[in-house]
């Protein structure tokens, strides 16, 4: 019996609980989950440094002639100190030397041999960033569960970690089933069609952290599709299989699970499009069998094979989902969930705004391109207005 997408949802969630951690060196870890909050080590900046090229001094009134007595440079801090008779040249970054208390732009200064005269006044701290500054030795900068982008790892390294303890990533198995189906390029012959699930499942799967171990075809065959499934559990965290997923006589991937001793978690979800999709676990491997129609594999991947992924990564999906207005009406369906593509559009001064295209076809990829995300239309008997906040996932993350 197929289920609602909210219980499809909360059973894949159920069924992908984070994969064991590992060291990861921080130049590796991009797109990867952190397992533990990860704590500074150092003050950042370590030092009082000079947020400006100029002149480092005590502070005073402007109009003070001060003799220069040294220079302070990124990575090399000048020799001594100094006290309200002198001056240091300073660089942007470099350490603030002892005694100083501000820093006097270079064009706000002038340098004749090494008497240096200051045009404003130097207020304490002016154009110094002070040790700690950003954050302190101790503070936690990053919560576990976090997915590392460029900025988290900047600020992993500032903190001074060279190794990050994450889950580890997702491995996933792809299997393409089908007679008809035929690789990208290749000539076909009458009734056949070009595989492109496997391809856009496996940008897809990698885009949402996961990390594609094969990418495999079978045809129509039960035997052939269960040695096919067999191999997946071997190597993967996750199986998505596309087609076969329905029960007419060339069906065989329930079949094959069924065979292989695996837990039917639902079969069949209350949506269009997707309804075939259905989720079962064997030998502790969750397995995702999407319906060979392209749109409707993606769409389903994103609903369900994304939050799968995020939870195997050790990151939980969002408690709340991202939402715009609708800016046209939508008619949603009186007994399943509709998926509508839109197209979005930020307000100057409003909400994100998403316009509607329509009910998907399970077939047709074209029209994918000219969307933004894909809008959830719970079941309703009324069509929905313009102005009201829906669900939206986008499609490419």
């Amino acid at each position: 019996m197929a289920v609602s997408l909210q219980l499809a949802r909360a059973r894949v969630l159920e069924a992908c609980r984070a994969l064991p951690t590992e060291v990861v060196p921080v130049a590796d870890a991009l797109g990867r989950v952190l397992a533990r909050p990860l704590i500074a080590r150092v003050d950042v900046p370590p030092f009082a440094n000079s947020a400006m090229d100029g002149f480092a001094v005590t502070s005073g009134p402007a109009g003070r002639t001060l003799r220069l007595v040294g220079e302070s440079l990124a990575g090399a801090p000048a020799a001594g100190g100094l006290d309200s008779t002198t001056a240091i040249r300073i660089a942007t970054g470099a350490s603030v030397p002892p005694h100083a208390d501000a820093v006097v732009p270079d064009e706000q200064a002038s340098l004749v041999g090494d008497v240096v005269e200051l045009h404003i006044p130097a207020r304490p701290g002016l154009n110094i960033r002070l040790a700690g500054e950003d954050f302190p030795a101790g503070l936690p900068v990053l919560e576990a569960g976090t997915r590392l982008g460029p900025v988290e790892l900047a600020v992993a390294i500032g903190a001074g970690h060279g190794d990050l303890v994450c889950h580890r990533q997702p491995r996933v198995a792809l299997l393409g089933t089908g007679n008809e189906l035929r690789p990208p390029g290749e000539r076909l012959e009458p009734g056949q069609i070009y595989d492109s699930n496997t391809t856009a499942l496996a940008g897809l799967a990698t885009r949402a952290g996961g990390l594609v171990v094969s990418r495999d075809r079978v045809g129509d065959d039960p035997h052939a599709t269960r040695r096919a499934l067999q191999a997946g559990f071997e190597d993967a965290d996750l199986v998505i299989v596309t087609g076969g997923a329905s029960v007419g006589p060339q069906d065989h991937v329930r079949g094959a699970l069924t065979a292989l001793g695996a837990d039917d978690e639902f079969s069949g979800i209350q949506i269009r499009p997707g309804r075939p999709a259905s989720f079962a676990t064997c030998r502790g491997v969750p397995v995702l069998a999407l319906p060979g129609n392209p749109v409707a594999a993606i769409v389903i991947f994103v609903l369900l094979g994304r939050p799968a992924l995020a939870g195997l990564a050790g990151r939980r999906p969002p408690e709340d989902p991202e939402r715009a207005v609708l800016a046209n009406p939508a008619e949603p369906s009186p007994v399943r969930t509709t998926i509508v593509g839109v197209t979005l559009r930020q307000t100057l001064d409003g909400p994100l705004e998403a316009s509607a295209s329509g009910p998907l076809s399970a077939h047709a990829t074209h029209p994918l391109l000219a969307c933004d995300a894909l809008a959830v239309l719970p079941p309703g008997e009324h069509p929905l207005t313009a102005g009201m906040p829906v669900e939206i996932l986008r499609i490419s993350v």
